[in-house]
């Protein structure tokens, strides 16, 4: 399943680098009327089968997946643009600053902001690669509705751990796209 962690049958990983969780059975979860009528609306709605534990398991599997994807490509950008971003403010404030030709400054504050401005246009378009393709997207719909599933049966007294399937809630790039729902999840090296 994942390169550092061997997962037995019903286990996935419920957050990046979290320890492996058992699958709660969907007879668990569905035994509670009103959490059994909201899964039927949202297999129609998000087409997919909540009540079938191996759908919902592979569905988990690509959800944290998709979760170790986002936070690859994150941390690829985001680490070396917040390293260079504050190392260039701090040469500005101690040294550059007070350099007495003002080509000199200019010169660096124009270098400096191509190199921002580069790592930044490269952390958003890999941010927009993740948060806006239609299959992690609905990917990420049926999580968050499979989690709201959870969280209505453990209010309704079914037997669910707090936080199952500790997967956030979602409140953007989460929207349901029909027309790339039969697409396959799959990271930059191609594994789904």
């Amino acid at each position: 399943m994942t390169d550092s962690v061997e997962l037995e049958e019903w286990e996935f990983i419920g957050r990046r680098g979290g320890d492996p969780v058992r699958l709660v059975p969907g007879e668990v979860i569905f035994a509670v009327p009103a959490v059994k009528a909201r899964a039927e609306e949202a297999n129609k709605e998000l087409r997919f089968d909540f009540v079938d534990d191996g759908a919902v398991l592979k569905m988990l599997r690509q959800r944290h997946r998709d979760e170790e994807a986002m936070f690859g490509a994150g941390f690829k950008w985001g680490v070396p643009l917040a390293i260079i971003g504050f190392g260039a403010a701090v040469y500005w404030g101690g040294v550059a600053q007070y350099w007495e030709s003002s080509s000199a400054r200019s010169g660096y504050l124009a270098a400096a902001a191509i190199v921002v401005v580069s790592l930044l246009a490269l952390f958003v378009r890999s941010a927009v690669k993740h948060w806006g393709d239609p299959v992690r997207q609905n990917l990420r719909a049926r999580a968050r509705k499979y989690r709201e599933l959870a969280h209505m049966a453990r209010s309704g007294g079914a037997d669910i751990p707090a936080h199952y399937p500790h997967y956030g809630p979602y409140p953007f790039a989460a929207n349901f796209h029909p027309d790339a729902e039969n697409a396959e999840t799959t990271d930059d090296e191609g594994r789904p």
